[in-house]
Parts: structure tokens; sequence; C-alpha cells
């Protein structure tokens, strides 16, 4: 059943400067509350209902047993009180289930404060790209999967919002809408209950409707039985003289029942044409009440005010006059039944007499000519305003995040990315350690050193994922990011395969030709500058390989006018002179003590300039115990 409006009781939007946890716990104790209410009204109304039955079947049997007629006009009343309780447990019933689902929502709240991935739902979303790059790069930065950018950002309930969001990750925007993006984002941010229910409504439609594309491909497509006047009317002609003759018989107008002459006729009609009309049918057929869910959440999106012009933009879409979303869906509504009947076990008589798929498919068609070609859009567009909810919940979650500036490309300046406390999106805020990083200008490029687990690898994935959500409109953990638009490439989190016959080297090998490959393009076009992001670079093979190799892929890189970020803990590798010309040097640290316990390790995850002073191997096999002293002596 299609989900009612559910009636919020009265609270403010989000408050400026509201905790996010604070607001969060407040909802969750508000809608914990109505859920409590609406079920114990369930319950009670539960009771009556088993009541009035009970006494229903006592007044009509007394009648019948003391032959008193007018205790049968007292069961009546009893049924029909029945009937008008029994709708109003299924109102309370909704709205029981409707606050479950908003406690729900808001619930996942705290958890992604809080970074709880297993509690956190995951939604299936398309697969990954095709191209080398864009595969590394959601591999590398962990975009998609379990506790991933796509597992943070998880409020879109459709799967028209989830590949929407899925393409913005992966596919940058330009400036311009990405600052359009930007204000839409900042709008929606302190409108929960809009929000909430946008992903409340998402979700049901989710369950209801998975395939929604056979859907719109139906809409678009050219209609099958309206161009066959003949048979439109063939099949009318057929369901009134077939009716006429059975009220015929029934009244006595006519002695014998020739009515089964046309139902054999329109058994033929049904077995041939009519699987044309059962397949077109079957595939629009949705569960439940799927398209009035739609124009109860086009009805919410068409009615909320709004000022940031992408939001009007969307919002005309489903308020146009003449063919509105919302009207145009619950008139599809008032149809769908039609459709979702044919799984009766009398459908078939209704089908041999009246030629009922046939009628069905007439109507169905009449929508399509009025408003075909509209859902497509419709839909799309809800892909999009349900990926700005997801950043915009990003946003609201994070109040102290900064959406980023943008340079125009062709602007004149050289491209340059200055971040001030720029953290890992995907760690708790909790253990966030902010850094300021600048990246740029061509020619050079950041060497990134330090110990082993003294955060190289995260202040490089904080780097990327930091610029894919800037390039899709949304909010970055930074105080402040400025950058131009640019081109990720990145050679992190590298896979040898056994099965491929893939060494760990040669995986490598291929990961970088596939970063130089793309540089090249990129300057090829001329519009956006790459950013390379390498980790531990060629560590699969010997020191004195790895340096000549690496120094070259860099020197390449920078050539071709890409800035990035390289890190290692190979301190060799930045005392070439050609690199140490053109490389920024900064370090992590670590701190090593010694007490009764045992040796213990920190990290500040600080950003220092310079190269990194230490290494931590040692120590590190010492803290895990395996020092293993005096085993080169016995070796020896």
């Amino acid at each position: 059943m299609s989900q009612p409006a559910i009636t919020l009781p009265a609270s403010p939007e989000a408050e400026p400067g509201a905790l996010p946890e604070l607001t969060y716990r407040a909802r969750c104790a508000r809608f914990a509350a109505e859920r409590a209410r609406y079920a114990n009204q369930s319950d009670r109304n539960a009771n009556l209902n088993v009541a009035l039955v009970v006494l229903a079947l006592a007044s009509a049997g007394i009648g019948l047993w003391r032959g008193l007629p007018l205790l049968y006009g007292v069961a009546a009343l009893f049924v029909a009180g029945f009937v008008a309780a029994y709708i109003t447990l299924g109102h309370f019933n909704a709205q029981r289930d409707g606050f479950d689902q908003l406690w729900t929502i808001n619930d996942e709240g705290l958890r992604r404060l809080r970074r709880d991935w297993a509690g956190l739902p995951l939604t299936t979303s398309p697969g990954l790209p095709e191209d080398t790059v864009r595969q590394a790069l959601a591999g590398d930065l962990d975009l998609f999967g379990h506790a991933s950018l796509q597992h943070l950002l998880g409020t879109c309930g459709t799967l028209a919002g989830r590949t929407t969001l899925r393409r913005w990750l992966l596919d940058p925007a330009p400036p311009a809408e990405l600052r359009r993006r930007q204000a839409a984002v900042a709008e929606l941010a302190p409108l929960l209950d809009f929000r909430d229910e946008l992903a409340q409504r998402g979700r049901q439609i989710d369950d209801l409707h998975p395939a929604y594309g056979a859907f719109v491909r139906w809409a678009e497509d050219d209609p099958w039985l309206t161009p066959r006047a003949w048979l439109v009317w063939l099949t009318r002609g057929l369901s009134v003289a077939t009716l006429a003759l059975i009220l015929a018989q029934v009244f006595g107008l006519v002695p014998y029942p020739f009515w089964l002459a046309l139902v054999l006729v329109n058994l033929v009609l049904s077995a041939t044409l009519g699987r044309q009309v059962d397949d077109i049918l079957s595939a629009l057929d949705a569960r439940g009440t799927v398209f009035q869910a739609y124009a109860t959440l086009f009805h919410a999106i068409a009615s909320q005010p709004v000022t940031a012009p992408e939001l009007v933009r969307i919002h005309a879409i489903f308020a146009e006059h003449a063919g509105s979303a919302e009207v145009q869906m619950r008139r599809l509504a008032r149809i769908m039944p039609l459709v979702t009947a044919r799984r009766s076990q009398l459908y078939p008589v209704i089908q041999w007499t009246l030629l009922a798929s046939f009628h069905t498919l007439w109507l169905l068609e009449r929508w399509q000519r009025d408003a075909g070609s509209r859902p497509r859009v419709w839909l799309d567009t809800l892909g999009e305003l349900e990926a700005l909810a997801a950043l915009a919940t990003l946003a609201f979650d994070h109040p102290a995040w900064a959406f980023p500036e943008f340079e125009e490309p062709g602007g004149g300046q050289p491209a340059l990315l200055t971040a001030r406390a720029l953290g890992h999106p995907l760690l708790p805020p909790a253990s966030c350690v902010g850094n300021d990083v600048t990246l740029g200008p061509p020619g050079g490029f950041l060497l990134v050193t330090g110990s082993n687990m003294s955060g190289k690898s995260t202040l490089l994935r904080a780097i990327g994922v930091n610029i894919v959500l800037a390039q899709a409109g949304g909010p970055v953990c930074a105080s402040a990011l400025r950058l131009p638009p640019l081109v990720l490439a990145t050679s992190i989190r590298i896979q040898d395969s056994l099965e491929q016959g893939v060494s760990y080297f040669m995986a490598e090998l291929r990961r970088l030709k596939a970063v130089v490959d793309e540089a090249r393009a990129v300057r090829q076009g001329g519009e956006r500058t790459l950013l390379f992001l390498l980790d531990e670079i060629l560590h699969g093979t010997n020191t004195s390989e790895r340096q000549i190799a690496a120094r070259r892929i860099i020197r390449y890189l920078v050539a071709q006018g890409a800035i990035g970020a390289v890190s290692t803990h190979d301190l060799t590798l930045a005392d070439a002179p050609d690199l140490a010309v053109i490389s920024h040097a900064v370090h992590f640290g670590e701190s090593f003590t010694r007490a009764a316990s045992g040796p213990a390790m920190s990290f500040d995850y600080l950003l220092r300039p310079g190269l990194a002073t230490s290494t931590n191997a040692l120590a590190l096999m010492e803290i895990v115990g395996l020092a293993l002293d005096g085993a080169e002596s016995a070796d020896g």
C-alpha cells in the first residue's frame, strides 16, 4: 500500500549552528514517540475490530435463533463499524510505519557521524566504469562499496539518485555548474523534513518499482494498439455485444446462450493478438501503488519553496502547469489497478467476456500520448535532486566543512591547489587530523616522506577524495580549498593477479602507464590539469632500478604540466638532484617511547616541512615481538 503523507508534529527546521548529533537525537526521540502513539492506537483499533466482528456475529446469530429481524439491522451496523474501524486501522498502521522509517533515517544520521559503517545501509549501485583510470580512482580512493564515499552519501532512495550520484563522483562538472550545485546543496542542508521525506519516499519507490527503466522505455516508445484502430473498435464491439447477450439471457430476452459464440471469438483473439498486449502489460506491472507514491513525492517537491537557481529549475520541471508530474502520475495510478488485476484468479473470466486487457492498454496508450515524453525527464531530475540532497546531508552533518572555490579554466593563472586543515572525509571526525596542503604550480610536485603508518597514504587519499567531493558539488573536509578544474589519476592500491599471471610489479607498471597516458590526453585537451597521486612508487622492484624508473615517470608527468604528490618511505629517492629541484618535501613523524609495559609508538599525523628524519621498521618489529635479537649472528 502506498504510504500516505506523514503528519509531522510542528517543529522548526534545523537552527543555524545546531549540532547535528543533538538534532538527530531530538528527531529520533520525536519520531519514536509518534511511532509509539500510533502503535498504541493501532493495537486498540485491532481489538475494536475483533469486538465488532464478535458483536456482528452474535447479533445475527441471536436474530436468527430468536426470529428477531431487528437484530439483523444491529448486526449490519456492527459490520459497518468494522469496515470503518478497519480503514482507520490501515491509517494508524501506515502512520506507525512512516514514523518508524523516519526514525530509521535519523538514526542513520547518528551512525554516519560516528562512521558506523556496519550499521549503515549499503545499497547496490551500477558497476564500475570500464576505463582503467577511473577504475583505479574508485578503488584507490574508496569511492564505492563498504566504508566508502558512496556509503557515506548513501541517502539516495532510488536507483536514479544513486546513478546520478555515481556519475557526479566520477565525472567532474565545469566550475559554473558546480557553483549552482553548491548553492542548491547549501539551501537544502537545513531542510531536514524535506530531505527526510525525499529519502523516505525514494526508498518506498525503490522497493515497489525496481525496474523503472522498462517503464520509461515503454513511455517513450510508439504505441502498439492505438494505430490499429480496427482492433480498438473490434474489441469494443465484441465486449459490448458479449455483455449485452449475457444480460439478454439473464432477463429472458433470448432463449439460448448466444453469448458463448462471442466468448469463443474473444478466446481466439486473446490467444493471438492478446499475447502481444499481455507482454506489454506485464512489462508495466508494478507492485503496489508505486505511481501514487511517485505522485506524492512529486507533489512534495513541487510544494517546497526554493530560491537557488538549480532548485528553481528542478521545481519548474515538476510543477509545470499543463502536465505536472504529480497530476500525470495520479492519472496513471488510477489506471494501474486494471493492470495489476491480471494477477487475480478471476481475471481470465473477465478477459474472455470483456477483453479487458485491450481496453486497459488503450487507456495506458492515451496516457502515453499525453505524457510519454516526460517520465525520463522526471526520473532523471529526481535523481539530480536526490544527489543534491545527499551532498546537502553531508553539509548538514559537518557544518565546519567548507565549500571549495574554483578557478576558471584558461584564466591565465597557473594551476594551484591550496587547502587548509584538509582531512580524510571517511575518518570519524574525532580522529581526523587536518593539514595544510599545496599542490602546484606546474613544474613541481609534493614529495611526502615518513615512516610506516605515519599517514602518507591517508594524506594522498584525503587529497583525492576531497577533490572528488569538490568536483561533484559538495562540501569538503577542510576549512578552505581552492582548486582549478582537475582530472585525477592515482596509483595507490595495486593488486597482482594469479589468475591473469600478472606480478605486482607488472600490475604497477600498467597502472603507471595509464596515469602517463592520461597526462598526455589531459594536456592535449587543454581545459583541465592532471593531478596525480602516487603512493610508494615502484616498490615492487630493487632499489636502484626503482629510483631510476620513478625519477623518469615523475619528471615526465611534471613535464606534461601535471601537478600532484608522491609518497615514499625511501628517503634516497629525494637525493636525486633532478628531483630535488622540482620537489617540495614534507614529512610525517612519530614518537617512540619505552615503559615497563614495553615499547610504544604514537603518531600525531601532522605534516611538517622537509624530509623525514627517522624510520620505524625495526621499532615496529620490536613492538609486535619480532625483534629477533641475535638472529643474524646465529645465521652466521
